[in-house]
C-alpha cells in the first residue's frame, strides 16, 4: 500500500499583550495534524527575549503537555507539524528551525520544498563554510536571512531578497521577539492564511486551525507576499515582483486539506463535492449505492450521489483507533494496517451494485486490498471511481508522490488497472473537469504530477515545461 503522503503544517500568532501563544499555537496544530505526524514543535519568546522551542517525534498531544503546563503567556509563538518530504525524520530535523545570531533572532517554520536547495546548500558550505546542523531544505532559508540581515538589517526586505533566491515550493511562518512573518512562494504552491483573534493576529496553513482557536479568518496571503506584523499589530506588506507563475497544489484540494478549510477563496468541502458531480457526468452508471473510501473519498462519493440519485451508504467500518497507514515503516506493515483499519460492512454491500470513491490511485496496491474483501462480503458489482486524474510523474514541490516507475499509470492503461484491481468499471476524473473547480475563483493549479508540465523549471529535473492549468 502506497498512499500520497500529506504536507507540513505551519501556524503562528503575535499578540500586543502577554496571552497563551503557545497555547494557541498547540490547538491549531492539532487541526492542521492532518498535514503531518511525523513531529511537531513550538517556539516563543520570554519576557527577557530568549528563545524557548519545544520539539519532539510524534502527534502534537503527546508532545506538549508539560510544557504547556509550565510556559507563561508570551506575545509571538510559531508552530510546526511535519511530514518529512527532504530530510530523515529525526529529532534534529523537527521544526521549527531556531537561529540565534548577533543580527537575528528567529524560529521558522515551512510548508513546502526548495528545488534549488541541494545547490544553494553546496554553495554556502564551499564558499561561505557554513555549518548545517539539519538535512531539511528549511534551514538553508535561516541561513539566508541570517546573510541578508546583515546587508541590510530589516528583517522585511531581508525574507523578500531570500524569496527572491529560493525556487519551489514555499509558505513561511517566522516569529522574532517582536514581530511575525508570513510569506508564500510566487506561484502559491501551499496554502496560508490570515487570521484575528481579539488583538492578536494569526498565520495558519489552513483556515480550519482558526475555527479551532475561535480565531476570524481574514484572507489568503498572496503569491509573492511577505505580511509583518509587530506587537502593536502594525502591518507592512511587501510583494516580489513577479508573481505571474500560478500553481496552487491541486491535490489540496483533493486530498490534503481539511474539508472544512478555505483556500484561495474556495472552499475544499464544495471542490470535493464537485469531483464527485463531475465524476458522474463524465460516465454515468447504475448501481443501487454509492460509498466513499474513508476519509478521502467521503465526500466526492456523497457528491456523486447527489448528482446520480444513487443512495449514499458506507462500505466500510473505519477503527478510528489506528494510525495513518502510510506512516508504517514497511509494505507488508502498511497492508496489514489498511485491513485493520477498514473493514468491509456486510449489511450495507451484499448483493448489491456499489460504486466506490477514492481520491487516488498510486500502485494499485491499495485499491487491490479494498475491493477483494467487498467481493468476499457478497458486493455484486464494483465500480471504482477515482477523484483525480492517473498520477504519471513525480511532484518537485512537497508532495510525496512516488517516482515515475512505481506508479500504475504508467505500465497499464485504464482497462488494465480495472482488471488487475478486481474492478467492474474504472473511471478517473478528468483533468478539465478538475482545474475547471477553480476557475470562478481564478485560481489556477499545479498538475504536474499527472500532466508532467510544472508552473516553473525544476532544478536538475530536467523539467522545463510550463503549464497554465
Amino acid at each position: 500500500m502506497r498512499k500520497i503522503n500529506e504536507e507540513c503544517g505551519v501556524f503562528g500568532i503575535i499578540s500586543p499583550e502577554p496571552t497563551q501563544a503557545a497555547g494557541y499555537t498547540a490547538s491549531a496544530l492539532l487541526a492542521l495534524q492532518h498535514r503531518g505526524q511525523e513531529s511537531a514543535g513550538i517556539a516563543t519568546f520570554y519576557s527577557d527575549n530568549s528563545l524557548v522551542c519545544h520539539k519532539n517525534l510524534g502527534l502534537v498531544n503527546d508532545i506538549f503537555g508539560d510544557f504547556l503546563r509550565h510556559v507563561p503567556a508570551t506575545n509571538v509563538a510559531v508552530g510546526h507539524v511535519r511530514y518529512s518530504t527532504t530530510g530523515s525524520n529525526n529529532v534534529e530535523n523537527t521544526q521549527p528551525i531556531e537561529t540565534v545570531h548577533s543580527r537575528l533572532t528567529c524560529a521558522l517554520a515551512h510548508n513546502g520544498n526548495i528545488t534549488n536547495a541541494a545547490k544553494l546548500r553546496e554553495q554556502m558550505v564551499n564558499q561561505g563554510g557554513k555549518v548545517f546542523h539539519t538535512t531539511n531544505d528549511s534551514e538553508i532559508i535561516n541561513m539566508l536571512l541570517i546573510e541578508q540581515m546583515i546587508k541590510s538589517g530589516n528583517i522585511e526586505h531581508s525574507v523578500l531578497s531570500v524569496m527572491n533566491i529560493l525556487e519551489g515550493a514555499f509558505s513561511l511562518v517566522i516569529a522574532t521577539p517582536d514581530k511575525l512573518i508570513a510569506a508564500r512562494d510566487k506561484c502559491g504552491f501551499r496554502p496560508l492564511c490570515m487570521g484575528k483573534i481579539g488583538n492578536a493576529t494569526v498565520f495558519s496553513s489552513e483556515s480550519c486551525a482558526f475555527d479551532s482557536i475561535g480565531a476570524e479568518f481574514v484572507r489568503d496571503i498572496q503569491p509573492g507576499e511577505v505580511v509583518s506584523v509587530d506587537l502593536g499589530g502594525n502591518t507592512v506588506t511587501l510583494r516580489q515582483k513577479d508573481t505571474s507563475c500560478r500553481g496552487l497544489c491541486v491535490f489540496e484540494l483533493i486530498y490534503i486539506a481539511r474539508s472544512d478549510s478555505f483556500i484561495d477563496g474556495l472552499s475544499v468541502y464544495n471542490a470535493r463535492l464537485e469531483m464527485g458531480r463531475a465524476l458522474y457526468r463524465q460516465k454515468p452508471v447504475k448501481a443501487d449505492i454509492v460509498c466513499g473510501v474513508p476519509d478521502s473519498g467521503l465526500h466526492a462519493a456523497l457528491g456523486y450521489s447527489m448528482e446520480s440519485g444513487i443512495p449514499y451508504a458506507p462500505a466500510f467500518v473505519k477503527n478510528r483507533y489506528m494510525g495513518r497507514s502510510f506512516i508504517e515503516p514497511s509494505q507488508q506493515m502498511r497492508e496489514r494496517t489498511v485491513n485493520i483499519k477498514l473493514n468491509p460492512l456486510r449489511a450495507q454491500i451484499e448483493g448489491k451494485s456499489i460504486v466506490l470513491v477514492d481520491d487516488s490511485i498510486v500502485r494499485g496496491t491499495t485499491s487491490e486490498r479494498m475491493i477483494k474483501p467487498l467481493r468476499q462480503m457478497g458486493a455484486k458489482e464494483i465500480h471504482l471511481r477515482i477523484s483525480s486524474p492517473p498520477f504519471k510523474f513525480p511532484c518537485y514541490f512537497g508532495t510525496d508522490i512516488d517516482s515515475a516507475e512505481n506508479l500504475i499509470a504508467n505500465h497499464m492503461t485504464v482497462d488494465e488497472i480495472c482488471k488487475k484491481i478486481g474492478a467492474d468499471s474504472l473511471e478517473y476524473l478528468d483533468l478539465d473537469n478538475l482545474v475547471s473547480i477553480g476557475k470562478e475563483k481564478g485560481v489556477k493549479f499545479c498538475s504536474g504530477c499527472f500532466t508532467g508540465k510544472y508552473p516553473i523549471p525544476v532544478a536538475g529535473s530536467g523539467k522545463h515545461q510550463f503549464d497554465d492549468k
